[in-house]
Formats: structure tokens, sequence, C-alpha cells
């Protein structure tokens, strides 16, 4: 994976051919994801129901351990996933091939993290979360 320093000089993820790398308290954008013009929902090409089917920190047990692990991109705004134990709503930004989220737990509506969800070249998308106790993983979806 790509690695791209982050504003104080460490190196993180990176997403995909955007620039694009998490870190706890944000997204940070390089300057080709900075270009990317956002757009709205009619537009975007990630909406719909998405399957979760790798993460490199889970193995498929433990995503599919509640309901089968998904992400439901809606052209309203927002977004629910489901993986392992977490069931979650996301606050969406809308790009053609690239969504922007924050996302919190349904119940508490306490922050969790943020994250970006990326269309790859082979159809599938790249899901990359950062959770706000500092860890990240990466997850790969397809489309239903």
């Amino acid at each position: 994976m790509a690695q791209l320093p982050t504003q104080s000089g460490e190196k993180g993820p990176a997403l995909g051919r955007l620039g694009l790398h998490l870190r706890r308290g944000g997204l940070q954008l390089g300057a080709n994801a900075q270009a990317a013009a956002m757009t709205g929902p009619a537009t975007c090409e990630l909406i719909g129901r998405w399957r979760i089917i790798e993460a490199d920190l889970w193995d498929r047990d433990y995503l599919d351990l509640v309901e089968p692990a998904h992400l439901q991109i809606g052209n309203d705004g927002w977004a629910e996933f489901a993986l392992g134990a977490v069931n979650a709503t996301v606050e969406l930004k809308y790009g053609r091939g690239i969504v922007f989220f924050d996302w919190r737990v349904r119940q508490g509506r306490r922050n969790l993290g943020d994250g970006a969800t990326e269309l790859q070249d082979d159809g599938s998308i790249k899901i990359r979360l950062s959770f706000d106790n500092g860890d990240d993983t990466v997850l790969t979806a397809r489309h239903q």
C-alpha cells in the first residue's frame, strides 16, 4: 500500500490514485484529491448496496458475525454499514467515484471516526475507516 506523509510528517495509508490518507483527527487529502470535484448523489457511481468481502484487520467470520457485512450508500446524504458487531450510520459527501464520510453508532449518536470509499478499476470499492481511537482499516466490497 502506498504511504503518504501526514501534516506531522508521519506516513499513513493512502487511498488509491487520489492521494488520500487517513489519520487520527480526520482525512488528509493529497493534491489530486483536493482537485477532485465534489458532486451530488446524481453523478456518484457508488450509490447502492456493496457486500464487504475482505478486511485487513478481521477475517470473514468476524465480518459476518451478526449479518452479512455491507455498505449501503444512499442518495440522500446518508449510508449505513454493518460489519462484525458494528452497525453504523455515516453522513456522506459525494464525488463521482469517491465518497467521504463521518460515521457514528446509531444508538449512541457518538462520532466514532471518518473514512472514504473509492471505486477501483476492477469495479470493486476500497473502504477506508479511521477510528477516533487511532486505528485504521481497509475493506474491499463488491456491488450487489
